[in-house]
């Protein structure tokens, strides 16, 4: 499991994870804001599943 996420993306989805977490205690009360723990997840982790498949990589790293 290698990096793929990085910079500008990992600070984004690490914002936007806290964001839609926070809202489940000071928003509308929706289960649908837990969908915030997995840009967290992916943001802290510095990995996404889907970008291998899409051949995506943002950490700036080598694909190899």
């Amino acid at each position: 499991m290698k990096a793929n996420v990085g910079g500008a993306d990992r600070i984004g989805r690490i914002v936007v994870g806290l964001v839609l977490i926070a809202l489940v205690f000071v928003g509308p009360k929706s289960v649908w804001g837990w969908v915030g723990v997995v840009p967290l997840l992916t943001g802290l982790f510095k990995f996404c599943p889907f970008y291998p498949i899409f051949g995506l990589n943002t950490c700036g790293c080598s694909k190899e």
